[in-house]
């Protein structure tokens, strides 16, 4: 069952400036990746965020798998990901995605998934199998995982620990100031530990912030801070597009040099890697990052 999202009133939407046109997703290749996925009953985060990138990243070799299902249990502002109650978990799941990430010949696997709150580990067990499985069918293939919060629990951390990803992935999205309007069934403070106990157990990690939401220079600089603090290692930074009238409208859009500017910042700040841009999303150029 679907929850029903209410439209948000807000002003009119903005024309996309040119900078941010990219063409329709096309080509033989694409079309190839695109029958596999179908073939394998299985979600891409490209394909269900609306991920303006995807046709970029395929070819290049990288592809992000959403795996527990196409249904989230929150309602985050921002995201294309449909809400609601999920009534089915696919223990079958990380077989296939092993077994596309292999037909699709992928060098760089990312692994996401929607939000399985009604889940007692939030679907750590499926993640961390998902990992296994597709790093013995693509034993050469790097593996990074973006993860949910899972609330921050320990128990469901460690699962995703144990099964050794290559890169720690997991966004923090926006500001603290903007949590209950952005992300209402999260907090800050447990993104930060999710970046935080991944660094202790020895990943690389990487973290992602949304711009254009309303959020301050000042607010986004003490984010990094925050990030450069727990020794966070990749940070991208990109423009929130506005999927649907029910979600988040922009309030601004960043011209390709703020970006620059930002990304500038970040390394000087101590960051090993920024990656930003109005286009940059969190799995864009991931297979370069390290």
């Amino acid at each position: 069952m679907l929850l029903d999202l209410p439209v948000i009133e807000s002003k009119a939407r903005q024309p996309r400036p040119e900078w941010l046109k990219v063409r329709i997703p096309s080509g033989e290749n694409y079309s190839r990746l695109i029958n596999i996925m179908r073939e394998h009953d299985l979600h891409t985060v490209c394909e269900e965020a609306r991920c303006p990138n995807v046709s970029e990243c395929w070819n290049s070799g990288t592809a992000t798998f959403m795996i527990l299902g196409d249904t989230c249990t929150r309602s985050c502002g921002f995201c294309a990901v449909k809400t609601g109650r999920p009534t089915f978990l696919d223990t079958e799941e990380p077989e296939r995605v092993a077994d596309a990430a292999r037909l699709m010949d992928l060098r760089h696997v990312v692994i996401t998934s929607v939000n399985r709150d009604e889940l007692p580990d939030g679907g750590a067990s499926v993640f961390a199998e998902t990992i296994r499985a597709t790093r013995k069918a693509n034993p050469k293939t790097r593996i990074e995982v973006l993860i949910p919060d899972f609330k921050g629990k320990d128990e469901s951390l460690k699962l995703i620990f144990d099964a050794k990803p290559d890169i720690l992935n997991h966004n923090t999205e926006t500001v603290p100031s903007m949590y209950r309007l952005v992300r209402p069934q999260a907090k800050y403070q447990w993104s930060l530990k999710v970046l935080r106990r991944a660094k202790e157990e020895g990943f690389i990690s990487k973290t992602g912030i949304m711009l254009g939401l309303g959020e301050s220079r000042e607010e986004l600089i003490r984010v990094m801070a925050d990030l450069v603090e727990i020794k966070v290692d990749i940070l991208t930074l990109g423009q929130y597009l506005q999927p649907t009238p029910h979600h988040l409208p922009v309030e601004r859009f960043l011209h390709p040099d703020e970006f620059k500017e930002l990304r500038d910042i970040g390394m000087d700040m101590g960051f090993r890697n920024v990656e930003s841009g109005p286009l940059v999303r969190s799995s864009y150029h991931a297979e370069q990052h390290i």
